[in-house]
């Protein structure tokens, strides 16, 4: 079982097959992968990575939410942790944080209400430590990342690519 997180204006929950046209407007959005990939998702990746988050709540009883408006009832975002088993060193040895949030909803707080209700309950998993990869040149992840508790650790490289981990305790 996953949980159902809600904010004001957001309801975050698990996936369903349902969320794959929006969750592929997301994705294929060059907005969105210009820091994580460099390049729109496939409808193909885009269904592996919705199959990937459901075997992290099956196996690891963490993943990531299909972050929903209330308002309109649209899917605009995804918000999460997992163990993706990076080949970086030193491994990371905990969960991992990360989010997108459609361009469409940018400016609004909802990344902030979103990431809020994420780690208060990765909190009251007892998840000690949390960390998070960004690209150095996305600033407003890591403004978003450093308001709330990430800090800085060092810069790693990730397929070649240069890539901040940061940590909260």
């Amino acid at each position: 079982m996953s949980p159902v997180l809600e904010t004001e204006r957001l309801t975050l929950r698990r996936h369903q097959v349902a969320d794959f046209a929006a969750c592929c407007r997301l994705w294929g959005n060059a907005e969105v992968t210009r820091y994580i990939g460099g390049r729109p998702s496939t409808p193909e990746e885009v269904w592996s990575r919705i199959l990937r988050y459901a075997g992290h709540w099956d196996l690891l009883g963490y993943g990531y939410f299909a972050v929903v408006e209330k308002q309109s009832g649209s899917v605009i975002g995804e918000f999460g942790l997992a163990d993706f088993h990076r080949t970086i060193e030193p491994p990371l040895k905990e969960p991992e944080a990360g989010w997108v949030l459609h361009p469409d909803y940018h400016g609004q707080g909802l990344a902030v209400e979103a990431l809020t209700a994420l780690l208060a309950w990765a909190d009251a998993q007892d998840m000690a430590r949390t960390c998070c990869l960004i690209d150095p040149e996305n600033t407003p992840s890591l403004r978003l990342a450093q308001r709330m508790g990430y800090v800085e650790e060092k810069t790693i490289s990730y397929h070649d690519k240069p890539s901040i981990l940061l940590a909260r305790r």
